[in-house]
Parts: C-alpha cells; sequence; structure tokens
C-alpha cells in the first residue's frame, strides 16, 4: 500500500499510488485559509515507470466530499496538463492562477489520466504559499 502520506515525506520510491485504474483522487485539508502559489508534482521512484505518470490533474478548491461518482460533472478550479520534464525533481513548480488560489482551505487533486499504465503513482507532492495573515485592527489609525 502506497497512502497519501507518503508524497511528503520526500522519497519518491514511497510515494502514492491508485487502487484499481489510473484515476486518483487527493484531498488536502489546511489548519488555515492559505495562498498558493504553485504545485510541484514529482515522478515515482525518480521515473523508473514512466506509464505510471499523472498527466490530466483537475484541481478543485474549498470544495470538500467529491467523490469519483461526481468529480467528473464539477468545473475544477484549474486543469494542468504534466509532462515527464514537469515530473522530475529539478523541475520547477507550476504556477496557479493566483487570484483563484487567494483563500484556500482545501484542495482536492483529481489525477484523470495518466501516460499509459493501469494505475497513476506519484512520487512526491509540495504546494508552494504562505498562510493568510490576520488583520491586526490596532495598526490602522483614526482618521479625523
Amino acid at each position: 500500500a502506497y497512502p497519501w502520506g507518503n508524497l511528503f515525506i520526500g522519497d519518491s520510491r514511497l510515494g502514492m499510488q491508485s487502487d484499481a485504474d489510473e484515476q486518483l483522487i487527493i484531498h488536502l485539508s489546511f489548519q488555515e485559509f492559505v495562498k498558493v502559489k504553485s504545485i510541484k508534482f514529482t515522478e515515482w521512484n525518480r521515473g523508473a515507470n514512466p506509464d505510471m505518470n499523472p498527466v490530466t490533474v483537475h484541481i478543485h478548491v474549498n470544495r470538500v466530499n467529491l467523490g469519483f461518482e461526481d468529480i467528473e460533472d464539477v468545473d475544477p478550479t484549474q486543469s494542468i496538463t504534466l509532462t515527464s520534464s514537469d515530473l522530475q525533481e529539478v523541475s520547477d513548480a507550476i504556477d496557479v492562477y493566483y487570484v483563484k488560489f487567494q483563500r484556500v482551505k482545501s484542495l482536492t487533486f483529481f489525477v484523470e489520466d495518466n501516460a499509459g499504465a493501469d494505475v497513476t503513482a506519484i512520487g512526491g507532492l509540495k504546494i508552494m504559499g504562505k498562510t493568510l495573515a490576520s488583520t491586526n485592527m490596532n495598526d490602522f489609525k483614526k482618521q479625523g
């Protein structure tokens, strides 16, 4: 078994794999609102099985409870098409539509297809951004 928690430990040999077919859903929740700037997927096992690489990934912001039965009926916030070079560890992260990723409490990634294998495998996932700074009303001066 290759659970989603493996995506964040930094060893692409562990990573995550889909169970039955090429489709995969990853749902992440944050403890507070964040602004997401970019997303980085890395290939499984340093590219040993390139057919297992994800290709079409739909990203949903603040949509909870999406499952395989309804996720294709909901328009994603952004869709990305990954190439094998995008998935290399040395490649840059992919920028998201920044204005649509300003108040993110959860992200749902739907891997629609891969490069041809029976199952999809992902070596790692990084999400770059920052938490929303809370506004301190004491920083404002009274006018007039």
